[in-house]
């Protein structure tokens, strides 16, 4: 892993023309415009349910669902250690969360201490990150973001599965929900490093779900819209593979592009911090992501 701030701005073009056709038709998951449906997901994971099991070139390294589990806040804490490699780990977690997962430590600043916001964000997993039942009985993990009264920076969070850090290829799926909402707060789920970024799911969460592809390269970033909502549930997937990066919502395939798709190991970020258009988050005010399952898999030739 590179950084921990994206090093990309995020402007909404309209992908080129060559992207255009790359995507097929399947923007919004609609048919194309020969008639043909938009591709599914290689797992056609679109349940509510979290998916087990290997599927096409896919094995599954890693299913998280949450369920008969308790992390308090607090538990994402110590996170300094052998940061950004495959052996990053919180002290303060215990057992297979430990094993599991690692966090930006706390006073790394967000993607907006780059950009000159006004509201900027500093990481803060110990007292926003928290693992447990919802009302329903569902375990989730909730990444509850928020900045103090006194006006301060945005609290923000940013988790990693330890199973897939610096893995080349794969494809990684979640079920999320925005469960409050306000102004100032986003997500940026990526892929990055070596001038090269994957972006799924990411955007404001007062605005559109989105996609992004940055070309190793350099050049004009694909932008693929995939959704208008983020309180509703949404299953994001990222299938990457040689010379190739798909992104799906619910399913269907929203875009696809093959202009300099990384071909080095990299690890997905689930980042989530202040916001970078529109305003700031307001003194005393929270947002809340819930993640209800987590499934990863390596990429293999068959």
């Amino acid at each position: 892993m590179g950084s921990h701030a994206a090093p990309h701005h995020h402007k909404r073009m309209l992908v080129t023309a060559a992207s255009l056709l790359l995507v097929g038709g399947g923007l919004l998951g609609l048919p194309r415009a020969d008639g043909a449906p938009a591709p599914a997901d290689a797992c056609r994971t679109t349940a509510a349910h979290l998916p087990r099991g290997d599927c096409g070139p896919f094995w599954q390294v890693l299913a998280e669902d949450f369920n008969g589990d308790r992390v308090p806040l607090g538990s994402f804490s110590d996170c300094e250690h052998d940061v950004d490699t495959s052996a990053a780990h919180c002290g303060g977690l215990k057992g297979k969360y430990r094993d599991n997962w690692w966090a930006y430590p706390t006073g790394w600043p967000d993607t907006a201490a780059d950009r000159g916001r006004q509201v900027v964000g500093v990481y803060h997993p110990e007292d926003t990150v928290s693992v447990g039942p919802a009302a329903n009985g569902d375990g989730r993990m909730s990444i509850r973001m928020w900045r103090p009264a006194d006006g301060g920076p945005v609290h923000a969070a940013a988790v990693v599965p330890r199973a897939v850090m610096q893995m080349k290829y794969g494809k990684y799926s979640a079920r999320i929900k925005v469960t409050k909402l306000a102004p100032g707060y986003k997500s940026a789920w990526l892929h990055y490093g070596g001038g090269c970024e994957m972006d799924h799911p990411e955007g404001e969460w007062t605005g559109s779900l989105s996609s992004f592809h940055h070309p190793c390269g350099g050049g004009e970033q694909g932008w693929f819209p995939g959704s208008d909502d983020w309180t509703r549930w949404h299953t994001v997937s990222t299938e990457w593979t040689p010379g190739h990066v798909r992104f799906f919502v619910d399913g269907r395939q929203t875009g696809h592009d093959t202009r300099d798709v990384p071909d080095l190991p990299l690890s997905w970020v689930l980042q989530n911090e202040s916001a970078l258009e529109g305003p700031g988050a307001a003194p005393g005010s929270s947002a809340q992501l819930d993640i209800t399952w987590v499934a990863a898999y390596a990429y293999g030739w068959k």
